[in-house]
This record gives C-alpha cells, structure tokens and sequence, in this order.
C-alpha cells in the first residue's frame, strides 16, 4: 500500500474532535452531585423550619456563597486537569480564595465580638453534626465527579482527585447549608471549611488509585 493510500484510509469517515466533551460531562456530574446532596439533607436531615424569614434567608444565602463559589472555581479547574497535560497550563492558587475571605470575614466578626461570645461564635450547636455530616453527605458527588473525571483521562491524577474533593465537598455544604441553622461566620469559616478542605484532602489521597488509566 502507498503512502497516500494510507492516508486516504486514515483520515476516511473521522469524526471532529467534540471540544464541549469534557465541560458537559463535568457540569452533568456537578448537577447529579448537587440533586444527590439536596436529596439526603431534605430526606434524611430535614430543611430548617425558618427559611420564611428574612434574617436567616440571608444568612443562608452567606453560606451559599461560600459553598458554591468553592463548586464553580474548582468546576472550572477540573475541566482543565481531566484532559491529558491540562495540569501544565494551569495554576490552583484561585481555587483558595474563597476559603481565605471567609477566614478574614471570621477573624473580622471575631475581632468585633467580645470574648465571651467567642465559644458560640466558633462552636454553634452543631459543630459535631457538621463535621459529621459534611464528608458523609459528599459521598456520591465525590463518585460521580470521579467517574466523570476518569473518563477523561487525566494525567496529574493526584491534583484532580483534589478538585473532585474541592467539589464534592463544596456541594455537600450546599446541601447541608438548607438544614444547618448555626449561621455566624467564624462557625461556616471553620467547620464548613475543614470538612470541605478534608474532603479535597480525601480526593487527593484517592485520586492516584480511583483515577488510574
């Protein structure tokens, strides 16, 4: 065979590379983690009764905040490490930012409120539950982000597990924002920020076994 008769063969009946194949798959498993996550806390946890009034609406909402900033930013990087070599052009110091502006919004509230406030402030009434209920309730977002990311073929496998983690994690605390009532920033700051960091920590952990190809 000559070597155009090879490369007519080749190149016959080649399907265009689908560039939206990655982002879709993602957004997809970051939709069913989020349907999964708000299932178990109205199913298991219950909604918290007071989400009529305008006061807690709001402070939901600074949670909300928090917690889906985490999903977005580390979405939009894990669609980038899911491909082969996504890891070289791409930098994961963005993905903190949300945890640093609730850690200097707690230490504001913090630094304003008197000591004898602090224990409350930190502790709330539901920092075991929290803690608890968080890498639990993450659980089927961290598989379905995992299996969408394997699909892909990533290469920094270690990196990507972090971020499925990062997104699971932050999903989880969405969820469990619609039932927790301890709303005071230094309480979202540390309980929700640990059990979201533990997760990406577990990600990271997992990620060289899970996502080996």
């Amino acid at each position: 065979m000559k070597t155009d008769d090879l490369i007519a063969m080749l190149s016959t009946h080649v399907e265009p590379v689908d560039r939206n194949k990655v982002t879709r798959s993602i957004a997809i498993a970051v939709a069913f983690g989020a349907a999964a996550a708000v299932a178990v806390v109205a199913v298991g946890f219950g909604v918290r009764s007071d989400l009529g009034e305008d006061g807690s609406f709001v402070f939901l909402a600074a949670k909300l905040v928090f917690s889906l900033g985490i999903v977005a930013l580390s979405s939009m990087y894990l669609t980038r490490l899911a491909r082969p070599g996504g890891e070289r052009k791409t930098s994961l110091l963005i993905v903190v930012l949300p945890f640093i502006a609730i850690m200097a919004m707690a230490a504001g509230a913090l630094s304003m409120a008197p000591w004898s406030h602090w224990d409350d402030e930190v502790m709330g009434q539901q920092w075991v539950e929290c803690l608890i209920s968080i890498p639990l309730i993450a659980v089927v977002p961290f598989a379905v982000t995992m299996w969408a990311v394997r699909q892909q073929m990533p290469t920094d496998l270690r990196k990507a597990g972090a971020l499925a983690g990062l997104v699971a994690g932050g999903l989880s605390a969405t969820g469990y924002a619609l039932h927790c009532m301890d709303d005071s920033v230094p309480f979202v700051a540390i309980w929700y920020g640990a059990t979201i960091a533990l997760c990406a920590a577990a990600g990271a952990l997992l990620g060289p076994k899970l996502l080996r190809w």
